[in-house]
C-alpha cells in the first residue's frame, strides 16, 4: 500500500533497497523524524478500498481492524526494522541469511505472484469505481469488470514500459486527492448525516460491539485485512535514518498504527451508517456511500466528481510500482540464476518488460473469470483471498527468519532490536497462520454456491502461484541462467 504513495490497498511492496534515506557517516546528512517516518508508513499502508467489506460487520469493524493490527500489523513493523537495520536488501536477504537461499527465493517471488491476483481485485476495484462516472449498472456487470481490467493493464504495460517518471508524482498527489480528501469528507458526511437524526443502516449500540458468531465464516472478511496492513515491512529500510531507532521506531510505528486504524474505521463506520449490509458492493460500496450521502444532501452530481477522484489515486498509484515486484525479483534472479534468460532482459528504458507481459498474460485470463462468474463480489473476493494467502508467505518466512538470525546471528550488527523477539514473532506468525486457514472458510455473504469449489480455488490459486511456479523455475534452473558479466543488472535488448 510512502508518501510518494502506494495505495496500500493499492501497492504491492518491492524488494527493499539499503536505506537511501540513512545519514552515511562524516557527510552531515540529515537524520529523518520519527514523525516523517509514522507518516510515510501511514500513507503506504492507509487508503479506502477494504472499508466496505469491513462495513458489513457495522460496529463490530472496529474489533476487526484492531485484532490484527495488534497481532499482525505491529509484529510485522517490529521485525522489520529488526532485520532491515542488520541486513539491507530486503526481504530475500533475511530469508537467505536466516533460513536458506531457495526460501529466499520462494519469498521473494511470493512478493512478485500475489500480484498477479492483486491486479484484477485492484482494477475490478476500479471498474466499479468508475462505473459510477458512466453508469452505476455497470458495476455489477462481470463482462464490463473483466474488459476494463484487461485494458487498464495492458495500457500500464506499455506506459510502465517506456520509464515514465512522471507518474510517480501523480501517484503522490493522488493519495491526497484520492484517497485523503474523499475519507475525509465521507466521515464528515456521516457524521452530519446523523447529527440530522437520521437513524444508521447498522446498529451502533454495545450489543453490536462483537460480530455476531455464527462459525468462521462469521470472521472470514477479517482475512481481507490482513492484505490491507500488508506493506509496513518495506518502511523497515528507514530504521538506521533515525537518531535514536531504539526509542524513535517504536515511537513511529505505534504513531503510524493509530492514525492508519483511524483512516481504515471511520469511513467503514460512515459506509454502514447510511447502506444496509445486505446492499452493499465489497468494490462498489465507497461510491454506493458516496452516492447514498450526495443524494441525501441534494447534490448527486459530485458522485462522479469523486469517482474520477478514486480512479485516478488507484490509477497513479498501480503506475508508480507495476514494474516494482517484478524488478526486485530481476534482480535476485540474475544474481542466483533463478529465471531463464528470457525473463531476465530488461528493455533499453531498464524495466523488465517480458516478465510483465508474462504476469500480463496470467492476469487477462484471470480477470476474464469476471465475465464468468455472476457475482461480481465474489469473484473480488476470491481473488483477494488468494493474493493474501500468497503475501502471507512472505511474513510466515520472515517471522521464522528473525528468530533464528537471533539465535545463530546474535552479534550481527542491529540497528534495532526486537524486545521479546519471540513472543511478537511467535504473535505475527501465528496470526499468519490462522489468517491463512481462515481463508479457507466460505464467508456467510457469499452462500450458494459448494464450498469444495471455493476451497479449491483458493487453495489451488495458493498452490500453483506460490509454490508450484517457483519450485519448478528452482528444479529446472540451469547454470548458464546466472548473469556473471552483469551481476545485479541486466542485459539490454
Amino acid at each position: 500500500m510512502t508518501t510518494t504513495e502506494q495505495v496500500r490497498d493499492e501497492r504491492p511492496t518491492t524488494v527493499a533497497a539499503a536505506d537511501p534515506a540513512a545519514p552515511a557517516p562524516g557527510t552531515g546528512a540529515q537524520f529523518l523524524s520519527w514523525a516523517t517516518l509514522a507518516m510515510m508508513t501511514t500513507a503506504s499502508v492507509a487508503n479506502l478500498r477494504p472499508s466496505p467489506s469491513m462495513a458489513i460487520y457495522g460496529l463490530a469493524a472496529v474489533f476487526l481492524y484492531l485484532l490484527p493490527a495488534v497481532v499482525f500489523l505491529l509484529p510485522t513493523a517490529l521485525v522489520s526494522a529488526e532485520l532491515a537495520s542488520g541486513w539491507p536488501g530486503g526481504v530475500y536477504r533475511w530469508v537467505s541469511e536466516g533460513l536458506s537461499k531457495p526460501l529466499g527465493f520462494l519469498a521473494v517471488w511470493c512478493q512478485f505472484a500475489m500480484t498477479i491476483a492483486y491486479y484484477p481485485s485492484l482494477l475490478a476495484y476500479v471498474a466499479s469505481t468508475f462505473a459510477y462516472v458512466i453508469d452505476p449498472s455497470l458495476a455489477d456487470n462481470g463482462l464490463y469488470i473483466a474488459v476494463v481490467i484487461v485494458v487498464i493493464y495492458w495500457s500500464g504495460v506499455l506506459i510502465s514500459s517506456r520509464g515514465t517518471k512522471a507518474v510517480a508524482g501523480l501517484s503522490s498527489m493522488g493519495l491526497v486527492i484520492g484517497t485523503l480528501v474523499p475519507g475525509v469528507v465521507l466521515v464528515a458526511l456521516g457524521l452530519v448525516f446523523l447529527a440530522q437524526g437520521n437513524p444508521s443502516a447498522a446498529p451502533m449500540d454495545g450489543g453490536h460491539v462483537l460480530p455476531p458468531w455464527t462459525g468462521l465464516a462469521s470472521l472470514v472478511l477479517i482475512v481481507n485485512n490482513f492484505l490491507s496492513y500488508a506493506g509496513m515491512e518495506m518502511n523497515g529500510v528507514h530504521v538506521s535514518a533515525l537518531r535514536e531507532p531504539g526509542k524513535q521506531y517504536p515511537r513511529a510505528m505505534f504513531t503510524a498504527t493509530g492514525l492508519v486504524l483511524l483512516i481504515f474505521i471511520l469511513p467503514a463506520l460512515a459506509i454502514s451508517w447510511v447502506m444496509p449490509s445486505e446492499n452493499l458492493s465489497l468494490t462498489a460500496g465507497v461510491m454506493q456511500a458516496f452516492q447514498g450521502f450526495f443524494d441525501h444532501f441534494h447534490v448527486g452530481w459530485l458522485t462522479k466528481v469523486v469517482g474520477v477522484l478514486l480512479v485516478a489515486a488507484a490509477l497513479g498509484g498501480m503506475l508508480t510500482w507495476l514494474a516494482g515486484p517484478s524488478k526486485g525479483l530481476l534482480m535476485v534472479s540474475r544474481q542466483e540464476g533463478y529465471l531463464p534468460p528470457v525473463l531476465q532482459k530488461l528493455n533499453k528504458n531498464g524495466v523488465p518488460r517480458n516478465v510483465m507481459v508474462a504476469q500480463g498474460v496470467l492476469t487477462t485470463l484471470i480477470a476474464l473469470l469476471y465475465a464468468f462468474i455472476p457475482d461480481v463480489s465474489s469473484a473480488y473476493w476470491i481473488f483477494s483471498v488468494v493474493t493474501t494467502q500468497i503475501y502471507l508467505v512472505v511474513y510466515l518466512l520472515m517471522f521464522a527468519a528473525v528468530i533464528r538470525l537471533r539465535a545463530t546471528r546474535p552479534d550481527q550488527p542491529r540497528g534495532f532490536r526486537v524486545p521479546a523477539v519471540h513472543l511478537v514473532a511467535g504473535i505475527g506468525f501465528a496470526a499468519s497462520v490462522g489468517a491463512m486457514c481462515i481463508g479457507f472458510v466460505p464467508p456467510e455473504q457469499f452462500g450458494g454456491g459448494p464450498v469444495w469449489r471455493y476451497v479449491l480455488t483458493v487453495g489451488g490459486g495458493l498452490l500453483v502461484l506460490g509454490f508450484l511456479a517457483p519450485l519448478a523455475f528452482l528444479t529446472f534452473r540451469k547454470p548458464h541462467w546466472v548473469a556473471t558479466e552483469h551481476r545485479g543488472s541486466g542485459t539490454v535488448e
